[in-house]
């Protein structure tokens, strides 16, 4: 099986054995079927892509096809453990209503999103005059999908505002990939606990929960 990305592979760390899970914008189900095959997870993923929809059926992934800016309707309250959503937010219309809902049919929900804050992306704002375009951004500001991009406070400013208690947020100091040799991976476990998380890092991991902040 393929390396997970580097936010999926911590969100499978905060999810539980055997619990019952929803991702929401579950791609292909790399990471559902990670859960399913590695901590026995019983779950399914939504998917509005009809091609991540036959490439999670592929893999033996349950999976429905859905628009989650319509709701979760169909699911009743704390339905689940975990709801994830991991690098969707910024594609959907109703970045507000999804987390509500995430929160009302799951006792808790993950969330990961590329940093709009990042160092990089300060720096090609500020001095191309242009969009940034990177790994976490890869689209011309055309054709790019990701229609609400936030920083790492503007997310915390946001659960603030809907009483959500952040009950973990981790930020990320890579891109994506896993960082090759012992050393840049020395130096990533230490620098990114010092890291001044909105500033330099280009991803977050939030695990929430409904509650007072």
């Amino acid at each position: 099986m393929p390396e997970l990305r580097v936010d999926l592979e911590v969100i499978a760390g905060l999810v539980a054995e055997g619990s019952r899970v929803m991702d929401l914008g579950c791609g292909d189900g790399m990471l559902l079927g990670h859960l399913i095959g590695k901590k026995k997870v019983r779950g399914f993923g939504v998917e509005i892509s009809l091609e991540g929809v036959r490439v999670c059926i592929e893999r033996g992934v349950p999976v429905y096809h859905g628009d989650i800016d319509q709701g979760l309707s169909d699911h009743h309250d704390n339905a689940f453990d975990y709801v994830i959503l991991s690098h969707t937010l910024q594609t959907i219309t109703k970045p507000r209503f999804v987390i509500e809902e995430m929160l009302r049919v799951g006792k808790k929900s993950i969330v990961s999103f590329p940093n709009f804050g990042h160092w990089r992306n300060r720096l090609a704002l500020t001095f191309s005059g242009r969009m940034p375009l990177n790994p976490q951004f890869p689209f011309e500001w055309h054709n790019t999908p990701n229609i609400h991009v936030c920083t790492i406070m503007d997310f915390q400013d946001l659960c603030r505002s809907m009483n959500v208690r952040i009950i973990q947020q981790i930020p990320l100091g890579w891109t994506g990939n896993r960082p090759h040799g012992k050393v840049k991976r020395l130096l990533a476990n230490l620098l990114v606990p010092m890291a001044a998380a909105n500033l330099l890092a280009p991803m977050a991991v939030f695990l929430l929960e409904k509650g007072e902040p």
